[in-house]
């Protein structure tokens, strides 16, 4: 269906940094509430973060999964590495929840492993977390607004956070690949002292996912975060700002990342019109 002709539904949500001394660790908290919606389908689209979602009202239901040959499922909580192709999630007009995005720093500090141990696999965060998972979704649950939902975030992650430490050549060579433009894996081979050869290896070995993929995936998540927060910004201003050579090479992303062009998913994807996420009035 197209999103734009809903007029009851409503789709909101709130987004938060989390308390400091996390922030190497965990990129934002993304708080999400659909309601109101025809039964359908929306894309868990990839990006360069791990994810984690804690839902507040009823299970995530995964009818396609990005890692080839994993079973559908439905998670109450779940954590995923960083995949290079969506998810399809069924739902049945209503979600609620919060998603977290991880760094892969973050994947050994709060979950225990490297970020290629899960791939684009989505497990239940209770194999992650154990008994603080199940905290997670009772006091997420319970808690009325947004603000209180990030503050019982950052409590139980801070908590939990272990000392953790990724090779300094490789997060040299991520934080080069993720900053965007169109740089080159030589360029960054070259820059951190390593042969091609070695650092395609070693960043496999980390993080699950190639140099190439990264840049690609970095681009594309820019570009996923533009068209989602500013509604009047054209797919060719989208595609200079985050440096695609035009539109047409924007396109093709989308369809090799996303499965669709911008433009359909701007016309099918309720997600894709979060009502005023940074000013959310807290009180869902």
């Amino acid at each position: 269906m197209s999103v734009a002709g809903s007029d009851t539904a409503v789709s909101s949500g709130a987004f938060r940094l989390p308390a400091a001394p996390l922030r190497a660790l965990v990129t934002g908290y993304d708080g999400y509430r659909l309601a109101g919606f025809e039964p359908g389908i929306h894309l868990g689209l990839p990006s360069p973060c791990l994810t984690v979602v804690v839902t507040i009202d009823g299970p995530l239901d995964i009818a396609a999964q990005a890692a080839p040959g994993q079973a559908p499922g439905r998670y109450d909580t779940l954590a995923s590495g960083i995949a290079t192709s969506p998810v399809t999630i069924r739902h049945d007009g209503h979600q609620h929840g919060v998603q977290l995005a991880l760094s892969p720093l973050g994947a050994r500090a709060l979950l225990g492993v490297p970020t290629a141990a899960l791939g684009a696999w989505v497990v239940g965060l209770e194999d992650l977390l154990g008994s603080d998972a199940g905290e997670l979704t009772e006091r997420l649950s319970l808690e009325p607004c947004w603000d209180g939902r990030f503050a019982i975030l950052d409590e139980i992650l801070t908590r939990r956070a272990q000392p953790a430490e990724i090779d300094p050549h490789l997060v040299r060579a991520w934080h080069l690949l993720v900053a965007g433009g169109r740089v080159r894996v030589a360029d960054v081979a070259h820059e951190v002292g390593w042969s091609r050869r070695h650092l395609m290896n070693r960043f496999v070995a980390e993080y699950g996912v190639t140099p190439k993929d990264v840049v690609r995936l970095s681009r594309f998540d820019r570009s996923h975060r533009m068209l989602k927060g500013a509604h009047g910004a054209t797919l060719a201003d989208v595609a200079a700002v985050c440096g695609y050579y035009d539109q047409a090479h924007m396109a093709r992303d989308w369809r090799d990342l996303a499965g669709v062009a911008p433009s359909r998913w701007r016309e099918i994807d309720p997600f894709s019109f979060v009502q005023d996420p940074e000013h959310d009035d807290g009180a869902r």
